[in-house]
Order: C-alpha cells, then sequence, then structure tokens
C-alpha cells in the first residue's frame, strides 16, 4: 500500500474576494433580517408566556386601542387569512425551498442591491421566524388583531408584517426601477 499524498490546499486567485467579504456585501439584509426575527420571536415568547393559546374575544384578550386593535394568542396552521389550513409541514417544507431559492438565485435577485437588501432582508427575517414556529409549536403564533367597524382582518404577527412589507418593496422598486437597474448588482451596467 501506498502513502496517500495530501490533497493541495485551494487558494482563491490574488485579488478575489474573501468569504468574508463576499458574506459582507449582503450586511444590510442580515441586519434588517435579524432585527425582523429577534422583533417576532420576542413578541411571540411573550405572548406565548402571558396568554394561553386560544386567547381571543372580549374578556380574554388584552385591548390595546378597545373596539379596535387587541392582543391575542391563536395559532395558525395554514397560511395568510388561514390558507392551507392543516397543512403547518408543507408550509415549514415551502419555506425552506424558498430560502435556499433566495439564496441560490441571489445574483439574479440582484441582492447586492440596497433596496433590494432591504426586501429580502424583511422577507427572509419574517419566513424564518414563522418557520420556526412551525417547528416549535407545529403552528404560527399570531397575535396582532384588528377590527374595523364589522370586519375584522386576519390575526397577524411580525413576521407576516416583514413578508407583506418586504414583497410589497420588491414590486414596487421593480416597478419602477429602469430595466438594468432591476438587474444584478454585480454585473456592469450598460452605459
Amino acid at each position: 500500500m501506498t502513502k496517500a499524498e495530501p490533497l493541495p490546499v485551494q487558494t482563491p486567485p490574488a485579488g478575489a474576494p474573501s468569504r468574508r467579504d463576499r458574506v459582507g456585501a449582503y450586511r444590510v439584509l442580515w441586519w434588517i433580517a435579524l432585527i425582523v426575527l429577534a422583533a417576532d420571536q420576542l413578541t411571540k415568547y411573550w405572548i406565548v408566556h402571558t396568554l394561553p393559546l386560544g386567547t381571543y374575544g372580549p374578556g380574554r384578550w388584552i385591548p390595546v386601542i378597545d373596539g379596535f386593535f387587541h392582543l391575542v394568542h391563536v395559532g395558525n396552521t395554514g397560511a395568510a387569512w388561514s390558507l392551507f389550513t392543516g397543512q403547518s409541514t408543507l408550509l415549514a417544507l415551502l419555506a425552506l425551498v424558498t430560502l435556499g431559492a433566495i439564496y441560490f438565485w441571489r445574483r439574479t435577485l440582484g441582492l447586492r442591491q440596497r433596496w433590494m437588501q432591504i426586501s429580502f432582508g424583511l422577507l427572509c427575517g419574517g419566513i424564518v421566524g414563522n418557520l420556526i414556529d412551525r417547528l416549535a409549536y407545529g403552528h404560527v403564533v399570531d397575535f396582532l388583531d384588528f377590527h374595523f367597524g364589522s370586519y375584522i382582518y386576519p390575526t397577524f404577527n411580525i413576521a407576516d408584517s416583514g413578508i407583506v412589507v418586504g414583497v410589497a418593496i420588491y414590486f414596487v422598486r421593480n416597478l419602477r426601477a429602469p430595466p438594468e437597474e432591476a438587474a444584478d448588482g454585480d454585473a456592469p451596467r450598460k452605459k
């Protein structure tokens, strides 16, 4: 038996950005995602330890602005507006696939641009916040309850807000951006 030769150590070409520089290029995305995730999980922790699950209705909720805004504790095994109720595992897998797709297509999505980092930071923080709930509780913890006269808006949480605002920024920014600005931030711009 012959002694195996050690594998050569691969070094990046001279002038290539380090891994730290490549990750740092997305720092706005990372910070926003972490802030949304922390705010989401801290508020949900407080709700879970303050109100029992299923706390909804007068005398059970915490009125913030009576008749308009209340804090409640409900579990949602579906998506927005309780679509796909009972499909928490499927929705958790969809969240993982979505996060993987965002990573895989980060250049195509133009995630080095500040507006895209803000958009996807909100989106990713929200996705991870709700994914943690699905894994920890088997449902998403919703607690923000708004009433507009006789209309009751579906109960939601901070992660949901991050997702909605992130998607809205993405669509508005892409509708208003010139075609070359909507392209990848790494690609050279045409003049």
